[in-house]
This record gives C-alpha cells, sequence and structure tokens, in this order.
C-alpha cells in the first residue's frame, strides 16, 4: 500500500505553500516528492498574483499538479478535480513517490482524501433554479436552503449563488438534504492532515500585508489582462476574492485604497470559513508555526 498522503491544509496565509516544499525537501526532494494543489481558485490559469500562487521559480524544482488547469471562462467543479486529482496521486505513488496535497479549499481536500460521492446534475432543474435566483435573487434561495436544509445553509454563504443552487438542486433530485452528501471523516486515500496554528492577530496582520502586496505586485494588470481572457464571463474566477475587487477599481467603482481594505475585510472572513471547516475534522492536527515544523510534519506522516 502506498504511504499515506501528506495534506497541508488550512486557512489562507498561514504559510502551506512554503511548508509544503520544506515537508517534501525533508523527504529527499523532487525525486522523492511532488505536490498537487488543493486550492480551487490556483486551478486557473493566469490568476497567479491574487491566489498568491507559487512562481515556477520559486518551487525550488518540485513538480506540482492542478495548477493551471482551467481557463478563466470555465466553471471548476470538484467532481472533476477529484478525479484529476487522484489520478494525479495514482501515477506520484507509481513512481515511488510521497504526494503532497496543498490547499485551503475544505471541499476539495475532502473530494481527494475522503469516502465522498457527487450526486448528479440535471441541466433543467439547474437552468430553472438559476433564472430564480437571477429573478428573485440569491436571498431568497437561501432563505429556502435554509427552511430545507439548516446545516447546509449555515455552511453556505447567501451570496454564493452557485453553490446555493448546487445545493437546492441536490435536495430536488436526490430527496435527501445537500448537507447529507458530506459523509463522515473517512478516507478513501490514506493521509495524514497538518494545519498551521497562526494566532489570530498574526494571521489579520499576514492578511493585511499580502493584499497590499498584491496590489503593489501587479494584480490589477493581471486581472485587465484576465479581462480580455473573458474573466467577466467566468462563473467561479470572476468571484475570486481580490480579482472581484480589482475589477471595481478598474472600472472606476473603488479606489485601490478601498479594494486594499476590501480584499483585507473579505480574505480575513474566508480565512475565519477555512479554520471553521478544518476545525471540524478531528483529524487534522493543528501545530504551531516554528522551525521545527517541517520536521515534525515528516514524523507525523512516517510513523
Amino acid at each position: 500500500m502506498p504511504a499515506p498522503v501528506i495534506a497541508v491544509v488550512g486557512p489562507t496565509a498561514t504559510g502551506k505553500s512554503d511548508l509544503g516544499l520544506d515537508v517534501v525537501e525533508l523527504l529527499g526532494g523532487p525525486d522523492a516528492a511532488e505536490v498537487v494543489n488543493a486550492d480551487a481558485m490556483q486551478l486557473y490559469r493566469g490568476m497567479d498574483v491574487g491566489t498568491a500562487k507559487l512562481p515556477p521559480d520559486q518551487r525550488r524544482g518540485v513538480a506540482h499538479h492542478q495548477l493551471d488547469v482551467l481557463d478563466v471562462t470555465e466553471e471548476s467543479s470538484v467532481a472533476a478535480f477529484q478525479r484529476e486529482a487522484r489520478a494525479d496521486i495514482a501515477a506520484i505513488h507509481g513512481r515511488g513517490r510521497r504526494a503532497v496535497l496543498v490547499g485551503g479549499s475544505g471541499l476539495y481536500v475532502r473530494a481527494v482524501l475522503d469516502e465522498l460521492e457527487f450526486p448528479g446534475t440535471d441541466p433543467e432543474v439547474r437552468r430553472r433554479l438559476e433564472e430564480r435566483a437571477e429573478q428573485e435573487g440569491s436571498g431568497a434561495l437561501h432563505a429556502e436552503l435554509a427552511a430545507r436544509d439548516p446545516l447546509a445553509a449555515e455552511r453556505i454563504l447567501a451570496t454564493n449563488t452557485r453553490r446555493v443552487v448546487r445545493a437546492l438542486e441536490v435536495i430536488e433530485l436526490t430527496g435527501r438534504p445537500f448537507s447529507a452528501s458530506l459523509p463522515e471523516h473517512r478516507y478513501h486515500l490514506p493521509a495524514v492532515q497538518v494545519a498551521i496554528d497562526v494566532p489570530r492577530e498574526e494571521l489579520d496582520h499576514r492578511i493585511g500585508a499580502r493584499a497590499a502586496a498584491m496590489l503593489a505586485g501587479g494584480l490589477l494588470a493581471e486581472t485587465h489582462e484576465l479581462l480580455g481572457q473573458g474573466l467577466a464571463e467566468g462563473r467561479t474566477a470572476s468571484r475570486a476574492v481580490g480579482y472581484a475587487q480589482a475589477v471595481a477599481v478598474l472600472e472606476g467603482r473603488m479606489s485601490a485604497e478601498d479594494a486594499h481594505q476590501a480584499i483585507t475585510t473579505a480574505t480575513r472572513q474566508l480565512a475565519r470559513r477555512q479554520e471553521k471547516w478544518f476545525r471540524r475534522d478531528p483529524r487534522v492536527r493543528w501545530l504551531e508555526l516554528s522551525a521545527a515544523l517541517p520536521a515534525r510534519v515528516v514524523e507525523l506522516a512516517t510513523t
């Protein structure tokens, strides 16, 4: 049986990418391990600055998978990601190497690691729900979801129209709550999951600094280029934190200073949701940030 997948998970801006690479180096470097991305927005080509995607020259020669696999006009699919990421991990194991899964998109992590099946879809039901969302607003559909599946409504933001529609679609097609499609924590692939436990105040500071660095490092220019590639039509990519605010600046609806604050606030909210998601999983080991952290992760993954 292959060695367990090492999953570096948790909130944004905690240093997952660097930790993943540190772990690879301790395991023996590029010939010993490879990284599989589990950040939903890093799947998109060209979305680099705003997703804090490691540039190729900072990947230390380590192979990375599930980066830059979608155009911004394409809608991401957790089911498709599950299929492709599991295939990547199987290929890595076939080369006799360890797989290091890195990312903070909770459902994507669970899709890879856990016994998780996705209900089918019905284009007609989906179309009808999307039309209702346009006519009645996402809030009305979210209220309906709260009545039919309170747990799902608690986990899905009212502004996330795509997920609200999907939840109602699953309920209609299966007759069961959408939340029932998330089973108990049971691994499909053996894994060791770790998260970096960064104090809230420090994490908030990191997020603010990163938002400033993104704006100073070309986020507006990157967004302008992506708009030329159809970003505005991309139902998933266009809503990504950072890019939605950058579009507002480019369209004259927001100043750069206000965009910094808006990105910081939205990213902090995202980090809170990610932490809550991973804290619910008793299998995740929360480890304090220290120089010894990479060695501690390797110890957990090899004993």
